[in-house]
């Protein structure tokens, strides 16, 4: 296994399409839909073009601030196994959302990829500058709370919103 994060580009296309259409099937079938990154899931990727040069936000707009997006590519399997999208500073609107979403496809689940992948986009929010890394999840998403703190998460905190209870952890990323 090879893995590495890559960006979207016309080479990945395939890759990303099969990935994006297994989640989507996968979503509209269980009642625990998971559209984390929302980045990746905002536009329509039957357009891929539209999709590609469309999947990050280079200037703050609209309550929305400069992101990275990456996608998790298997080069021994051919398959990507997930996504990451890294916000580069907060604002009030991302100050409960943190500066990294994060999934996995559905059938890659439960396998350890996610805790790789944060690790990987740590490296990535380094080269950004982001020296200490907002990461949240639902406290229901016992996963997701246990590859943040393998990343050296600390919970700061819980907060409610719309029904929900949200951990917040801050990863200092020295």
């Amino acid at each position: 296994m090879a893995l590495k994060l890559v960006k979207c580009e016309r080479k990945y296309e395939r890759q990303i399409v099969e990935m994006l259409e297994e989640w989507t099937e996968y979503n509209k079938n269980h009642d625990d839909v998971n559209k984390t990154p929302w980045a990746i899931f905002k536009n329509d990727y039957h357009d891929f073009d539209y999709y590609m040069h469309n999947l990050e936000y280079a200037y703050p707009r609209d309550g929305k601030v400069p992101d990275s997006v990456f996608f998790l590519y298997d080069d021994m399997e051919d398959i990507m196994i997930g996504a990451i999208n890294i916000r580069h500073y907060l604002n009030e609107n991302l100050i409960n959302s943190g500066h990294i979403g994060d999934g996995i496809r559905p059938s890659q689940r439960r396998k350890g990829y996610g805790t790789k992948m944060i690790a990987m986009s740590l490296e990535k929010c380094k080269e950004l500058n982001i020296d200490r890394v907002l990461m949240v999840c639902d406290k229901t998403n016992i996963g997701s709370a246990k590859t943040i703190i393998n990343n050296g998460g600390i919970l700061e905190n819980e907060i409610e919103e719309d029904g929900h209870i949200y951990q917040r952890y801050w990863i200092d990323n020295h």
